[in-house]
């Protein structure tokens, strides 16, 4: 058996417009949408953006994008942070004890990404 792909579903939060330009602000390719389910991509990588909304769920919801050079991602999201067109909070990239340098970004939903670089 062999697994070729997981596309995890990332709920919008309540306002899935904004959700949706917020990954598109990201670089994310919006590759289909309709009004419940949008499909965004960069590079071989896919997610589902789901217009749903439930706080709890998004306070408790994290994913890790792992990334080639995480400088050039703080470097854009701070530049989309600078917007003040979404809420969302940053950390600073930072050197884990096991090996991953990250940055945490809670999105307009409430949902935690953990983006990393890849140990090399």
């Amino acid at each position: 058996m062999k697994v070729t792909n997981l596309r995890p579903f990332i709920p919008s939060g309540e306002d899935y417009i904004l959700a949706q330009c917020f990954f598109e602000d990201l670089g994310f390719v919006k590759i289909y949408s309709d009004e419940g389910l949008s499909i965004f991509q960069m590079d071989e990588q896919e997610f589902f953006l789901q217009n749903f909304f439930n706080q709890e769920f998004q306070d408790n919801y994290m994913v890790e994008l792992i990334v080639e050079d995480l400088d050039k991602w703080w470097s854009l999201l701070q530049s989309v942070y600078s917007m003040k067109k979404y809420p969302i909070k940053l950390t600073e990239p930072k050197q884990y004890p096991w090996g991953k340098r990250e940055i945490n970004l809670i999105d307009p939903a409430g949902v935690c990404w953990h983006i990393s670089e890849s140990i090399k």
